[in-house]
Parts: C-alpha cells; structure tokens; sequence
C-alpha cells in the first residue's frame, strides 16, 4: 500500500494488517506459535528474531506511521531505549544526551553505561548550542526527547539534526510523548525514533511494548542487538497492540483537544502555581512547538504548591493517581515518587522538577466532568487542612 497518499486513520487501520485466507474475518489473524517449519522456507521464523507473522505486520504498520523503512517491537519502551542505544555505541564512545528526559532512561545511562566503557555528557538546557557544546572528538550519537518528561520542554529537532549531521553523528530521539500523530520525527532528520508503545500506540493501559524505527540500515544494527538481548514480545500483545494502533489517530487528537482546554483551566486556577503544556501561548517554545508538531498532544504538568499531594489524590473520584500515563483513561501521578524517583534531589532540581509537580494525561472524558473532579478534591483537601 502506497502510504503518501493515504490519511492517518487509513494507516493506522490498514497498513501491515494480516489477511485472513482461511475464513476472511475481518482482522488480522492471530499465529501463537513460537515454532515455525525451518526447511523449504524463505524465513526460518521465530519470536526472539521478531519475525512471526504478527510483529512483521505490526512493524509494517509503525514504519509507515513515523514515515521510517523498518521497525522493531520491544518488551517495553526501555528496552526499546537500551536496545537501540547499545545498538550505535561500543567502548570508547561519547554519547550526549537532553538534560530533560525520562527518569528511565537518565537512570540507564548513569548506571549502564559505565560498565561498558562508554562516556556520556547531559546538556545545560535543549537548544542546539547546548548540544554542541558537550560533542567531544568520539561522540557518535545524540539523545533528544521532545516533548520531554514532564516538564514538556521542546527541543529544536531540525536545529539538533543539522548539527549532528555537520559532525557526522546519529541522532535519536524518544517520540512517546508526541506520538506519530503529533510529531514525525524523521521527517525533521531525526535517524532513529523510539516510544513506549505503552503509552499512546497501546492507549488502554493494558499493554507494555517498545518501538524503535529508522532506515532498514539502521535497523540491521538494532536487530542484531536485539536478538541478544531477547526483549521480545509475545503474540497475543503483538496481536492488541494492532488492534489498538488502529484508533490511535482518533485517541489522540481527543486527548490533544482535552489537554488544550485543561492548560487553559489549570492557567487560570488561583491553586496552581505554574502550568507546562506547548500548546500555552505562554510556553517560551509555544512557536517552535508549532513549527514541528501537528497537535500539541495529551500531556500536560503543573505545580499545585499549597495543596496536600497525598490527600489531593485520594479525594479524586474521576481522574486516577497511577504510573503510567496516555490510557483513555485521565490520570496524575508525581514524577518525584514515580518517573524521576531514581534521580537524586539535585538532579531532579537541575532539571526543575518540583515536589509539588503533577503530571497530568489526558484521557477522552468530556473536560467538565474532570474540572469538577479537581476543584472537588481541592475543596475537600482544603477543609481538611483548616480542620486540622
């Protein structure tokens, strides 16, 4: 199927998908078979090589969402981060990396790396000069994540990719929070996109998967290393993850439409100390924002200071406090206990997040049903606090 000219629904409901010569239903099969025939056969197939007819489809159809030549599925997103990661560095490699990235992956690179002989540098801010001022004569790769966790910072992505490619290195970037329906990253020069497909490719909170897509060049790279480490994924999720693909596109222009108006309300909220969310005129990188995203997308943060975190949670009927995020479902959580957790203070405060953060994914339930979620719970909190 010749994706140019097809729409973004159509992708996500048709691209990749397997055929049902048997009974012609109208979903793709599912094959749960981890043994395959290895005589007379072109492919020898099996689950930890990614090839079983469920991931091919399926990676057929997130190439061609992030307008990439292959795709890989992984067991989770930091799976797909490590796998790819180890993929372009050996010992004696420089890596620089965003300052503002997923706790996750800071976590990776300050206790893996080391064990493997490579030296990595994290930036001051996230425009292009900051990256560049941390390249080092062996730097073969630069690590972005636009927008970030959760401070929902926006890196220059064209600006960063010129840069890396005057020096010859390869770029990477996390696309989770923008999705492909936001944001196409390789469209801007970006060589390798990853996600937690977990998030919005997954978006019902019941799947855990990673993806990685580039240049089939590229992607040799990543399956070699890959298969070593064994993050693969069984069928039966590769199976929903197809499923749910398919809505994505519907999922997450709600979800933008919901976090454009929540920014709004949270804006003029006299409880809450600061909202981050791109689509605010008054982001400092609202038009950057513009000029290389399609949708400003679902998440958003802010800084609720006087009001106590544990009870606020408690008191919300509608809006659950879990980890995870970009589940149809609207959720908080605290990144200093939860996503970040494995930073230290300082670190944490080098970046600007602050204990009194909530990040804050919205789901599709109608706004004013979750405006009055909060100002309930903020109510309540508060006439505990003056009780006590």
């Amino acid at each position: 199927m010749n994706t140019d000219k097809k729409g973004i629904n159509t992708i996500c409901t048709h691209e990749g998908e397997l055929e049902d010569k048997l009974y012609k239903g109208a979903i793709s099969p599912l094959y749960m078979s981890t043994s395959y025939e290895f005589d007379d056969v072109d492919i020898k197939r099996y689950p930890r090589y990614f090839n079983t007819p469920n991931q091919e489809a399926l990676c057929k159809k997130l190439a061609a969402l992030e307008h990439a030549e292959a795709a890989l599925i992984l067991g989770s997103g930091m799976a797909a981060i490590s796998t790819a990661l180890l993929a372009f560095l050996q010992a004696g490699d420089h890596i620089v990396l965003q300052q503002t990235i997923y706790g996750g992956t800071y976590h990776f690179a300050v206790t893996q790396f080391q064990k493997f002989g490579i030296s990595y540098s994290f930036t001051d801010g996230w425009e292009p000069k900051d990256f560049e001022k941390e390249i080092n004569p062996n730097t073969k790769l630069i690590y972005m994540e636009t927008p970030s966790n959760p401070l929902l910072t926006i890196t220059d992505i064209k600006g960063v990719c010129e840069l890396a490619k005057r020096k010859g290195i390869v770029t990477m970037i996390d696309n989770t929070f923008a999705s492909p329906i936001n944001q196409t990253p390789i469209d801007l020069g970006v060589d390798v996109v990853l996600h937690s497909a977990t998030k919005y490719m997954g978006g019902h909170s019941d799947i855990c998967a990673g993806v990685v897509v580039s240049s089939k060049e590229n992607m040799e790279k990543v399956f070699q290393t890959g298969i070593c480490f064994g993050g693969s994924l069984s069928d039966y999720t590769v199976w929903l993850l197809e499923r749910s693909v398919k809505t994505m596109a519907l999922r997450v222009r709600a979800q933008n439409e919901n976090a454009m108006k929540m920014a709004t309300y949270l804006s003029q909220n006299e409880d809450v100390a600061a909202v981050y969310y791109p689509g605010l005129e008054t982001h400092p990188d609202h038009e950057l924002a513009k000029s290389q995203m399609q949708g400003f997308g679902g998440m958003l943060s802010f800084e609720l200071p006087n009001v106590d975190h544990a009870l606020f949670y408690k008191h919300l009927k509608l809006v659950k406090p879990v980890m995870s995020l970009a589940g149809v479902e609207s959720t908080m959580t605290s990144p200093v206990t939860t996503s970040h957790a494995l930073m230290s203070p300082e670190d944490r405060e080098k970046q600007g997040i602050k204990d009194s953060l909530i990040r804050f994914s919205l789901g599709i339930e109608e706004t004013e049903d979750i405006i009055a979620d909060i100002e309930q719970a903020i109510a309540k909190v508060k006439a505990l606090t003056v009780t006590a």
